[in-house]
């Protein structure tokens, strides 16, 4: 200890980074992280992997950091403890964290979307009892609900998260209205398969592996992934309070370059195996290597039998095309929002998604270590249903479907 004296923040905590990863590291004593031990709470799914990873490969400490990934069992407990300040940051759901931010799904308080953590890698599962009244898909599940109407069950993993997005956009792309001609419930991820098993539910959407984990105890089947829904959708995000972020800058720079780091990591081919086996264990998903690693190297099946290799499989770097916070990517969950009647008016889109998504912060981080920028913070994308979202007119967006709440 002796030795550090006299040194600043910054400098005492290079000492503790290891020879050769020190260049692009803290150059300032203003840059030290205000705070060194950094809880990041996170739900049992593959697409952790981003904290996992960054945390056991040590990609935290190269920053001055430590990251403590936090196992929780739901998105309103990621939530909570979000908000109470339990925890940090967190691997949390797109649109939970603009619900909380605008007032829905959680008590309103200011949050921010610091990354994009991973594209695609969701599904949407229908219960085998299905099969016997000849539903396959969603033109044949329309069918059954018009032919045979009840009361169906789906469920989600939270009301403004991005499941409940993709179900609801799966479900009105094939004609069925979610608000009138189902029931939706919400399922924590780790419990989908067993609800589904016990006769809860007719269909869900959840991420993996618990698609996969319902084929393999011959629960469900598969009927769409989310990258059917919208190829290259953003999913998850690392999302903390606009305090914390106020508070703690550089912590939270090294985070992002932590989870950057992680990322690029995780999408290198020779790397999945080992992630996948990893993220299988008891500390993390808890779940049989069988039911992560396919879908996790891109490699599906439904469960009836078809198989295929998936060229829009989860991604969490692809050349720093995934983690950008692409203030569309925000506006479009919020257009969503206000379809499904969860906001009552609509907000001011690009407003919003520039006061949550942390662009400027991103940008910091991903010069540092060499991250490719987009041009541009909006981009374009053509959904199942041949609509065409840039970010452009959001308003008129969200007014333009067939299907919405009245």
């Amino acid at each position: 200890m002796n030795e550090t004296k006299g040194l600043s923040v910054a400098a005492a905590l290079m000492e503790l980074v290891p020879p050769g990863v020190r260049q692009g590291a803290w150059a300032t004593g203003s840059d030290a992280p205000e705070k060194t031990e950094v809880k990041v709470g996170f739900i049992p799914l593959t697409d952790c992997a981003s904290v996992v990873i960054a945390a056991a490969k040590g990609f935290d400490r190269k920053y001055g950091i430590q990251l403590v990934p936090c196992k929780e069992p739901s998105w309103a407990s990621v939530r909570d403890k979000t908000l109470s300040g339990v925890l940090d940051a967190a691997h949390v759901l797109y649109g939970l964290v603009l619900g909380v931010n605008l007032g829905i799904g959680g008590p309103k308080q200011d949050m921010a979307v610091l990354m994009t953590l991973n594209r695609n890698g969701q599904g949407i599962s229908l219960a085998r009892h299905l099969l016997q009244k000849g539903v396959k898909d969603g033109p044949s599940l329309a069918r059954l609900i018009k032919a045979e109407p009840r009361e169906y069950t789906f469920a989600h993993t939270f009301p403004t998260g991005t499941h409940a997005m993709w179900l609801y956009y799966w479900l009105a792309s094939h004609g069925i209205d979610p608000l009138t001609e189902i029931r939706t419930i919400t399922v924590a991820p780790p419990d989908m398969v067993e609800n589904a098993r016990i006769g809860n539910m007719d269909g869900f959407c959840v991420g993996e592996p618990w698609n996969a984990r319902g084929i393999l105890d011959q629960v469900s089947f598969s009927v769409a992934s989310s990258q059917d829904v919208w190829t290259d959708h953003p999913e998850k995000v690392l999302g903390t309070t606009a305090e914390f972020v106020r508070r703690h800058p550089n912590t939270t720079r090294a985070m992002m370059m932590a989870m950057l780091e992680a990322a690029r990591y995780i999408d290198d081919p020779g790397n999945r195996s080992e992630v996948a086996r990893l993220i299988a264990t008891e500390p993390y998903v808890n779940s049989p290597l069988g039911a992560i690693e396919g879908r996790f190297l891109g490699r599906y099946e439904d469960g009836l039998g078809r198989q295929w290799d998936d060229p829009h499989a989860l991604r969490f770097y692809d050349d720093g095309k995934v983690p950008f916070p692409y203030l569309s990517d925000a506006m479009w969950f919020m257009t969503q929002h206000k379809r499904w009647g969860l906001l009552k008016a609509h907000p001011d889109y690009l407003a919003v998604a520039r006061q949550i998504n942390q662009i400027e912060l991103y940008r910091q981080a991903a010069t540092q270590i060499r991250t490719p920028l987009p041009e541009s913070d909006l981009r374009a994308s053509t959904l199942m249903d041949g609509a065409v979202w840039d970010g452009g007119d959001p308003a008129r967006y969200a007014d333009s479907f067939s299907i919405q709440a009245t």
